[in-house]
Parts: structure tokens; C-alpha cells; sequence
């Protein structure tokens, strides 16, 4: 590499780091992006690396590495953000009182940390929940400056349990668990308990503590077991809000009228094109980028354009775009016309085809047989850009992401579909090899009319933002044809369904780990589908047959996404109930009603087969289901269900996890299932807990699943304070 190419490349990369934090200044700390006014202090650095209370450490994080924590805390950081709203995402330990037989208090914890000494933060209301655990037990939360009370308000709710059978998994509706919203400007985590006198505890083994929590909403799903196994040192994930609310401590907070005409200076919103927000959550304001423009607002040029062109999804344009600054123009081709905008509809061409048939019939007729000739080019020509404009071709080939072949090149590249690779859910997959040898798989897509034009081309589109190792690639398509066809990358191992339940020659020793692996990413590639993309897509037919496995590592891929393209944009009902049975969610195959929950139905039976082996339908016609929920219901184990190659002793527990899991996503009521993104922590978990069983760290607690808590040290046992200067806190 060139000197100058590095001096280039160092250039670059600093000027990135620019537009994150002040020159000179870290930012980032174990993986997380520290972005101004957050900073990190650093000796020899002579510049303020954040605002005032917006201090960030980067700490030990016990494990031999390094992680964010608030100044001068131990509250650990997962993210911070700037824009489009200012959040902090952190976690914070829960509040508890343990008891005894008799009743009597063994220990306890307020979950009291100091939060906010400058007042920068705000616990969010629209984001966060207090939940509440336990047995006849009261829990409330209070903050705000005095008025006809101690606070302005307070917050909270009560539980009830008749008796160990009492609460059920999922249910928080005040039966051993129960949650409530909290208002705006809750300012930090301190929890009351309810008096021991009127709640009485005694002969509640069932549930010897209680504790109390503000958590994302949606994180966590109440487990009956968590009234007995919960740690006293859980720590949960909330999200903060922040805002510019003072110069110091003594400073009122300013509006943005007020902050920026101040002759005092300190204006925050420095960046040009950038503009202030005055704050929803407590006294004080925060910065933008003004449309058209990203990045941080709070630094010097750090709001930069958008390259609209870019990002065909969020702004369209059906002739040829152009990026200006902080907007972009669009307009048709030469030779198309608009009514309208380019921006909104698409565009046609300026002379109708009566005119043109009307000039080609003007040369005479001395060219009558060339004409003939001619014609027939034409037509067939006609007829390939009918279907490609049918097909959605206006709007496909300013996708930069994807190449648009046309059918001279397809029918190269599959030799004619000279080599059939499989089956899809719309037609014959073909082999192919690109001009360079990468192999190739092509298959048809969904017959295009006016009705789901806009279907596919949405579909296209989506497809080929959805950028993930574990789902397959679309890398082009084909709209001369009267059924589009769709080019992806090439899985070499084929798919799961042949590894699994194959012939002999396809079937190979699958260990534990190796099964364990394929489950998490194939998890993670529907996660991705779900809630990670720009919008979530429903597979619909989610099975072993489509879940390709890559190279030598068996990497698994999602394919074929064919029931998803009959739904219509933001929506999830058809009339077409697409699938293979055994796989098909049983309330979507009643009402049509396809939903993200319909996936983990049909990955819940994936996971019984890669633990059994079997295919859903085995021996002398058994259903795969109906025996793992019989052998639950009788023996509470699927143990006699586990293919004996993996069913060793030391991964009997790991396997009756993945069982209980696939139950859960086999649930009857949608609502009981877990979404994919605790699916998939959870097997992460899972495979964490096997790296460690047999080195440092305890098999079962690594998976969070610990015995009743043992009698508190003399350290954890304190006498009720007097004031909310006593604390008792109980770190991570």
C-alpha cells in the first residue's frame, strides 16, 4: 500500500471520528460508540471531551474486557444516540426483600443508584415499565419536588398469590406479577415497599422475595419460576432520556428560545443545519439535524447530506434521481413525461404507439418486406419490454444493489436451465455461473399482473436490502420473461431438510454444537426479518427444505420467500394460505392471518427436528408434534424423543431446553409464543452456558436459571433507613 493511500485512509477514518466526538477524544469503549456531547476524559487531552453530566468511564467489565458506565457509577451504558431522539439505554440492578418462614425480613435493596446528580437524565415514559414480583406484596416508586406531599407523584402496584399454583407463566396482571406505566419525569430508580405489617409473609416459600423493576417495555415475560429463582443481583435493561437542561448545577434550564439567544453562550446546537427541539421529558432542550441532513448536531459540521438517491425505499423517484443538498431532484428519462411528479408516479413515453405505427406505415410500401422482417424483431422486443415494464422494470433498475439481467444473459448463465437444481415454491430452481464462475441459483418468482406489481417490486426491493450472513443474497433478476426470475447466491451443501432426513449419501454425523449452531443463526436470520431490517418481513414457510447450508461450515441461509410476496405492503392477511404442512401455523391456516408469531410456530418444529432427527410425519404415520407434547404431559422430559447420537448424558440438559423451547413456540395462543429475538437469545444463551460448563462459570447459571436463594450474608441485612441517603446496592 502506498504512502499516500495510508495518509489518505488515516484522513478518512478521522474525519469520521470528527463527526462522533470532539478531535482527540474516544469514542468508543467495548464496542459502543461514544457520541458528543458524551465523551470520555483522557489524560493530555486539553480539550472537554463532553458537556457537563454527560461524563462517560470506560470500566472493567469483569470478564478481561472493557465496558461503558455513567461517570462515576457502575451503571453499565449499552447505547447512546443522538438523533432522531436522545436516548440512553442502561442497565440497572432491581430492587428486593427477602423473608423468611416466619415472616421476618432477611434482607433487602432499594435498587438505588445515583442516576442523575447533574439532572441530565430522565427515566423514559413512552419506553419503560415498573414491574413488580412477588406475593401479597405493594411496591411504588416516587420523585418530583414537593407539593401536597413529600413528592409530586407516586407509582406502583400490588400483587396477590392464594398459593404456589397460583401465578402462570405470561400473566402479569397482579397474580405474582403485575406492571404499570410511569409518568414523565421520574428522575431516578429508588423503590418503597409496601409495610411488612400488612402484607404479611410468613410460610411463603413459594415466593421468599419480592422485587421491583423499571425495564424496556417489551423485554421482559413474567416466568412463575422468577418467584423463586430470580438473583437478587438481576440487572435490567431501561432506556433514558437526556437533554441539555443546565450550563451546571446551579444554571435554570432554557428552552431553545431562551438557550439561543443567551448572551451567556453555551448554545448547543452548533452544527450547521441543525436545529433544537425543546424537550418532552423534563425542562430543557435538544438538537436535530434538519431534513435532509444526519449526524451530530452538536458538533461543528457534523450534520451532513443525505444521498437520497441512495435510498430508493424511503424516497422514491421513478425516472432518474439526483442528489442536491439536503433534498434531491428527480425527473423522467429523455423521451418519458409526468403529469404529475417523477417522485410519485411513474413515467411514459411522450409519443403514443398509434404515432409510431403511423410513421413506420408513412416509409411506403417498396419496404414492405423488410418491414415484415423488422416487425418481427420488434414484436419480440415489444414483448420483452412489456414484460419488464409489467414485471416492474421502471422501478427495479435504479435499485443499485441489484443487477438487472437481461434474458440473453440469463439463458447464459443457466445454459437454458440445462441443470435443475430443486424445487421452489413457485417453480424449478436452475444452476447458473456468472461470467467471473460464481455459481449461481435462479428461480422463477410470482406471475406479475397490475394488482401485485407493486408487490413484487416492493418485495425486490426489500430483498435486496436484507444484508444478513444468514439469509441468502438476492443478487439480481431477470424481467424479460412473462414469470420474473430472481438470481441468489449458491448454497453449496444444499439444504437442511436433505442433511437431516436425506439418503445415505446426503446424511452426516451432526453433533450437538454443530445443531446448537445452525438453530441460533437460522434464529437469528428471522430475527433479522422480523425487527432488524428496513421493513419486517413475514417468511411464511419456514421449514428445513429452506434453510440452505453454505461452504464447510454449514453456515444456514433463509431462502425462498414466496408466501411473503402475496402480502400486500403493511399488511398480514391473504386469502392464499401458502406452506407445507406439518410447518403451518395452525391459526393462520384457519383465518389466513399471517403474522411474525407464525414463523416461530413453524420454527418451533424445526427445532424438534433438530434434536430428534425425525421429519413431522415418522414410523408408522406419528406425528412429530403430537409425541413431543405427549412425552411433556406424561414424563415431562423428551428424552426418549432425542436422536440417540446426540442424547449423551452431559447434553441431556441442553437438548430438554431446546425441547421446552420449541413447546413454547408451539403454543396454541399466538400470544404465548416468544418472538424470534428471544428465541434466539436464549440458544445463544444456551451455547454460552456449554463453553463454560466444563471451565469457569456454572453450567445453570450461565443460562439464568439459579436455585432458591440461599439466606443473605450479614452484609445484605439492613434495618429500614430513615431517609433515601441509606442505600443498599447490589451490583451486577
Amino acid at each position: 500500500m502506498s504512502p499516500s493511500l495510508v495518509l489518505i485512509m488515516l484522513s478518512l477514518a478521522s474525519t469520521a471520528e470528527s463527526l462522533i466526538g470532539k478531535p482527540g477524544c474516544q469514542t468508543t469503549c467495548g464496542g459502543v460508540t461514544i457520541p458528543y456531547p458524551f465523551g470520555i476524559s483522557a489524560e493530555g487531552v486539553n480539550v472537554n471531551c463532553s458537556l457537563p453530566g454527560f461524563e462517560i468511564s470506560c470500566a472493567n467489565n469483569h470478564s478481561g474486557g472493557l465496558m461503558p458506565v455513567l461517570a462515576n457509577t457502575e451503571i453499565e451504558v449499552l447505547s447512546l444516540s443522538v438523533m432522531p431522539r436522545p436516548e440512553a439505554r442502561v442497565r440497572l440492578p432491581v430492587a428486593w426483600s427477602c423473608y423468611n418462614s416466619t415472616g421476618g425480613n432477611t434482607g433487602f435493596s432499594y435498587g438505588t443508584v445515583e442516576l442523575n446528580p447533574t439532572g441530565v437524565y430522565r427515566i423514559s415514559d413512552t419506553h419503560n415499565e415498573l414491574v413488580v414480583l412477588g406475593c401479597n406484596t405493594l411496591m411504588y416508586t416516587n420523585s418530583g419536588p414537593p407539593g401536597r406531599y413529600r413528592y409530586s407523584f407516586y407509582t406502583g402496584c400490588m400483587t396477590y398469590c392464594n398459593d404456589s399454583g397460583t401465578a402462570q407463566d405470561g400473566k402479569c396482571a397482579g397474580i405474582g406479577c403485575c406492571h404499570v406505566d410511569i409518568p414523565p419525569g421520574l428522575t431516578d430508580n429508588w423503590m418503597q415497599f409496601g409495610s411488612t405489617t400488612t402484607w404479611s409473609h410468613v410460610d411463603q416459600e413459594f415466593s421468599p422475595c419480592d422485587y421491583g423493576f423499571i425495564v424496556e417495555k417489551g423485554y421482559y415475560t413474567f416466568r412463575a419460576s422468577d418467584l423463586t429463582s430470580m438473583s437478587v443481583k438481576q440487572t435490567m435493561p431501561l432506556r433514558l432520556d437526556w437533554a441539555i437542561r443546565a450550563r451546571n448545577i446551579r444554571s435554570v434550564s432554557m428552552s431553545c428560545a431562551e438557550a439561543a439567544n443567551s448572551r451567556a453562550g453555551g448554545y448547543a446546537c452548533v452544527s450547521q443545519h441543525s436545529e433544537c427541539v425543546n424537550s418532552t421529558n423534563g425542562p430543557g432542550y435538544f438538537c436535530n439535524c434538519t431534513r435532509g441532513y444526519e449526524g451530530n448536531p452538536y458538533i461543528v459540521d457534523g450534520c451532513t447530506n443525505i444521498n437520497e438517491c441512495e435510498r430508493p425505499a424511503e424516497y422514491p423517484c421513478y425516472g432518474v434521481c439526483h442528489d442536491t443538498e439536503g433534498s434531491y431532484d428527480c425527473k423522467c428519462r429523455r423521451g418519458y413525461q409526468n403529469s404529475g411528479s417523477p417522485k410519485e408516479k411513474d413515467c411514459s413515453p411522450k409519443f403514443p404507439l398509434a404515432a409510431k405505427l403511423a410513421l413506420g406505415i408513412s416509409l411506403g410500401i417498396s419496404f414492405l418486406i423488410v418491414s415484415l422482417l423488422f416487425a418481427l424483431m420488434v414484436r419480440q422486443k415489444r414483448k420483452m419490454n412489456e414484460y419488464f415494464k409489467k414485471n416492474g422494470g421502471s422501478i427495479l433498475q435504479k435499485v443499485e444493489n441489484i443487477k438487472i439481467f437481461t434474458k440473453d444473459e440469463l439463458n447464459k448463465i443457466t445454459k437454458n436451465n440445462s441443470e435443475v437444481l430443486g424445487q421452489g415454491g413457485f417453480g424449478k430452481v436452475y444452476k447458473g455461473i456468472l461470467a467471473d464462475n460464481i455459481m449461481v441459483a435462479v428461480k422463477a418468482s410470482i406471475e406479475v399482473n397490475d394488482a401485485r406489481k407493486e408487490d413484487f417490486t416492493n418485495e425486490v426491493i426489500i430483498q435486496s436490502q436484507m444484508i444478513h450472513t444468514n439469509i441468502i443474497k438476492l443478487l439480481g433478476c431477470c424481467l424479460e420473461v412473462d414469470v420474473p426470475m430472481l438470481v441468489y447466491e449458491f448454497a453449496a451443501n444444499g439444504n437442511l431438510q436433505d442433511i437431516l432426513h436425506g439418503d445415505a449419501s446426503r446424511r452426516v454425523p451432526l453433533p450437538l454444537e454443530l445443531r446448537l449452531d445452525i438453530a441460533i443463526e437460522s434464529a437469528e436470520g428471522l430475527r433479522y426479518m422480523h425487527s432488524s431490517a428496513k421493513r419486517t418481513v413475514r417468511h411464511g414457510d419456514v421449514k428445513p427444505a429452506n434453510i440452505l447450508l453454505d461452504d464447510d461450515k454449514f453456515i444456514p441461509k433463509i431462502s425462498d420467500f414466496g408466501t411473503s410476496k402475496l402480502l400486500t405492503v403493511d399488511k398480514d392477511f391473504t386469502m392464499f394460505v401458502v406452506g407445507s404442512m406439518g410447518y403451518i401455523d395452525p391459526v393462520f391456516h384457519k383465518t389466513g392471518h399471517l403474522t411474525k408469531k407464525s414463523d416461530v410456530y413453524s420454527f418451533g418444529v424445526v427445532l424438534l427436528e433438530l434434536i430428534s432427527r425425525k421429519p413431522t410425519i415418522y414410523g408408522e404415520n406419528l406425528s412429530l408434534i403430537i409425541e413431543f407434547h405427549r412425552a411433556y404431559e406424561q414424563e415431562n422430559s423428551g428424552r426418549t424423543m432425542f436422536d440417540k447420537e446426540i442424547a449423551a448424558e452431559e447434553n441431556i440438559f441442553t437438548l430438554e431446553e431446546i425441547g421446552k423451547l420449541a413447546m413454547e413456540c408451539l403454543k396454541e395462543k399466538v400470544e404465548e409464543r416468544p418472538d424470534m429475538k428471544e428465541v434466539a437469545e436464549r440458544l445463544v444463551m444456551l451455547r454460552r452456558a456449554r463453553k463454560h460448563a466444563y471451565g469457569q462459570g456454572n453450567y445453570i447459571e450461565e443460562i439464568g436459571i439459579e436455585a432458591t436463594p440461599k439466606s443473605t450474608s450479614s452484609s445484605a441485612t439492613l434495618s429500614a433507613p430513615s431517609t433515601p441517603a441509606t442505600k443498599h446496592i447490589s451490583n451486577p
